[in-house]
């Protein structure tokens, strides 16, 4: 069962949409490894962060549930950075195509 968690996220004021994104999905992280975890735009989701395929599907759970949207299954596959996941995420935010 999916447990519904909420993050408390303070708004950054200087970096842009981007960095603000890149802060939520790092908060997400943290909340899913339990540990805290520094990001760049080039961080590879798997081997930079020791993740395995339950820790993954854990991440996508909670990016869902955060921007209240669903991530089809041939697009996780296709997310290797945080880069490629803001793409996709701002992608399905703003309805285009997968």
């Amino acid at each position: 069962m999916r447990q519904n968690h909420q993050l408390a996220l303070v708004e950054t004021n200087g970096g842009g949409a981007s960095s603000a994104m890149r802060d939520e999905i790092a908060a997400i992280f943290e909340q899913v490894l339990g540990r805290p975890v520094s990001l760049s735009d080039d961080t590879n989701i798997v081997e930079d962060l020791g993740m395995d395929s339950l820790g993954v599907m854990n991440f996508v759970m909670g990016i869902e549930d955060f921007y209240d949207l669903s991530i089809p299954l041939d697009r996780v596959a296709q997310i290797q950075t945080v880069a490629d996941l803001m793409r996709a995420v701002e992608d399905l935010k703003s309805g285009k195509a997968v």
